[in-house]
């Protein structure tokens, strides 16, 4: 069964700020540590990657996933699916973006099923690791440009 989790961060810049990093797949790794490579297959109209190859670094080897992402609600939110994973049946998330004073509230959801059956505390706390990473991670970089 799919574990769901989600985490908030605020940031100092714009959603349009966040979007153009986060749109930025190639780059990827120069700013989030797990991900080692990304190709992106396809791209709409607006040049926007929505099929993206990834290879990350998880649980000690390399895992492989290729996301569908959905831009239907830009700039509120980006969203994507798992279309295909070496370790995970599910790996669906989104961001969403809520401007404030001092920033953008960032909230990351993220629901995982890996393939291969591990306890649920374990499971718990690799998505908080992941999520949390990808967070202050996104937010260092952001921040210092």
């Amino acid at each position: 069964m799919a574990e769901r989790a989600t985490e908030q961060i605020v940031i100092d810049a714009t959603p349009e700020e966040l979007l153009r990093v986060l749109l930025n797949f190639e780059r990827y790794p120069d700013w989030a540590g797990d991900i080692k490579d990304v190709q992106v297959l396809e791209r709409d109209d607006e040049g926007r990657g929505t099929l993206v190859a990834y290879r990350a670094a998880a649980m000690g080897q390399s895992a492989r996933y290729t996301l569908a992402y959905d831009y239907s609600d830009i700039p509120n939110s980006m969203s994507w699916k798992l279309t295909e994973g070496s370790i995970m049946r599910v790996l669906d998330g989104s961001y969403t973006f809520e401007a404030q004073d001092t920033g953008t509230l960032v909230t990351y959801h993220l629901e995982v099923d890996l393939i291969v059956p591990i306890p649920g505390f374990v499971k718990r706390r690799a998505e908080g690791k992941i999520m949390g990473t990808a967070l202050r991670e996104l937010k260092k970089f952001v921040e210092s440009a």
